[in-house]
Order: C-alpha cells, then structure tokens, then sequence
C-alpha cells in the first residue's frame, strides 16, 4: 500500500531524508505543492545537481511505482505513449481467416491489442506512481505539443479508442538541463523549481549522509575544493553527482586528505571536459588546495 501524502512541507523533507535524499526547503515545498496540487513538477538546473534523483527519492518515500520516461532526440508517440501491437492484430486476422470469420476495425483497435508505454502505463497502473519525464530538453521540440494534454488533464486521446484517463492523477516530474527552452505552454501546466548547486554546508551534509564511512577531514576538503571550482570560468562546472563520484574514488584510494598528486591523477573523475582539466592541472588546483590549507589554519 502506497504511504499517504504528506501534509507538510516538513514531511516531504523527512521523507526525503529518509531515502539519503537532502533537499533544499525550495525544493521541498514545491514538492509538496505538486503533491497536494496534484500538478506536474518541471526541475530546470545545471546537470549533476539531484533533479533525477528526486524522482526516485519520492516514489521510494511514498511506496508508489517509478515510471521513467529518458527522452532523446527523436523520441515520438510510439516510443513514449502507445503503440498497436501489429503483430497480434496480423494473427487474429489470419486466425479468423483460418475460421472464415472476419475481424471488424472495433475488434481490431481493442485495448487488449494496445502496447502502454511509459506515459500510458502512468495512468494505468495502480497505486497511482510517479512518473519521471527526464531532460525533456533533449527532445523535439513538437514532441512537447503531444505532451499538452496529458500534463494538463492527466490523459492521453488514443483515435481508435477516444480519451484514456488516470482514475488518480500521477507525481510528474519534469527533469531539464536547458540545453534549450522548454515551450511556454508546457511550463504553464507545470510547478516550476529551479534546482541551484547546494551551498557548502548542505553538500557537506550529502555527502556524509550518502558516504557514511568517509573520513570527515577529507569529506570537508572535497567540498570546499568542489565550491571553490564552482566559482571559477570552466566549460563544464562539477555537479553533486561529480562531488559524490570523486568521493567514493578517494576512499577507494585509501585517501584521508587531499593533495597535489591525489588530485592531479583523479581529476577526470570530477571534471569532464580536457580543457578543464588542463586548467586546473596549470596551477588552479595548487591555489584551491593552498587556500584549503590556509583556511584550516585559520
């Protein structure tokens, strides 16, 4: 049995925190407007910075499915909402044939020759789940018009069959990196959040939630070294993802503090783009690590 809705921004929070999620009060409470509003949650932000994982965090906090839905360039009607199953129409025709019967269209487009796909399975499964729409950006922009009605009355028109409506209204949760804008109509049917990277204390607190075992030294200069990046010109900034990524490779390397050679050789682990890394191999990762130092002297 799925877990009743939260009736507080406070228990969206714990529930989060309870699966080693740590939100923002921000995200929070647009969690639980989308919640009790019963509206869809469009997150926009910097890849790396826990719009996807939020997804999951909720279907695990409130016991109910995860259905995702990644989008691609080229994802379309077949591959996101339904799909005819051919096939098995092809061989009731000829299994009539064989009976010298004939199939009528209306025995043919029944919903039982119907494939559900991701957005079609949001409003047919039971308990109602929480559908993950991710980086929608990376989509067509017409695939959004399809998208209208759903977001906006949680149904998808099948022509054969007419409209297909959830009996409870999924958790939506729109994901993008902004790669490009997402139409106006779409956002006008969502709550909209954007997702910031944490600030210092809450990173530190992630990371110590998610990797209980790390040395608390060198979990505080991860992040520090992290924050200070972040405040540099780089093509690609780092991520919480890339934060909780370069973590476990430093305890993987028995790491209990940070230094020059520990850092220039794992580099790749938290930077993705080679003219960031020689950047920072040039002398920027010296002063970090230097000032690290100086401010633990302090």
């Amino acid at each position: 049995m799925p877990n009743p809705l939260p009736d507080s921004i406070d228990a969206v929070a714990e529930g989060l925190q309870a699966q080693a999620y740590l939100p923002s009060r921000e995200l929070a409470t647009a969690a639980f407007l989308a919640l009790r509003l019963a509206r869809p949650l469009l997150l926009e932000g910097a890849p790396g910075t826990g719009k996807t994982a939020i997804a999951a965090a909720l279907a695990a906090a409130l016991q109910r499915p995860l259905i995702r839905l990644q989008c691609y360039e080229g994802l379309d009607l077949a591959a996101a909402a339904y799909e005819w199953n051919y096939a098995r129409q092809m061989l009731e025709i000829r299994l009539a044939q064989a009976h010298e019967r004939e199939r009528t269209a209306d025995e043919l487009f029944a919903r039982r020759f119907l494939i559900e796909r991701p957005l079609l399975q949001a409003l047919t499964t039971t308990p109602a789940p929480v559908l993950l729409i991710d980086e929608l950006d990376r989509a067509d922009a017409p695939f959004e018009a399809f998208l209208l009605e759903f977001l906006a009355d949680f149904q998808i028109s099948v022509p054969e069959l007419g409209a297909i409506a959830a009996a409870t209204p999924p958790l939506v949760v729109l994901t993008s990196n902004r790669s490009r804008e997402i139409h106006d109509a779409v956002k006008r049917r969502c709550l909209y959040h954007w997702v910031e990277f944490p600030d210092a204390a809450r990173e530190l607190a992630i990371v110590r939630t998610r990797l209980p075992h790390i040395e608390q030294r060198l979990a505080r200069q991860v992040v520090a070294f992290v924050q200070g990046l972040r405040a540099l010109d780089l093509y690609k900034l780092p991520g919480l993802a890339e934060t909780l990524d370069w973590s476990r490779a430093l305890i993987e390397l028995n790491a209990v503090s940070l230094d020059p050679a520990t850092v220039q050789s794992t580099l790749g682990v938290l930077l993705k783009y080679q003219d960031d890394i020689v950047r920072m191999q040039g002398g920027e990762a010296a002063r970090l690590l230097a000032e690290l130092r100086e401010h633990a002297r302090a």
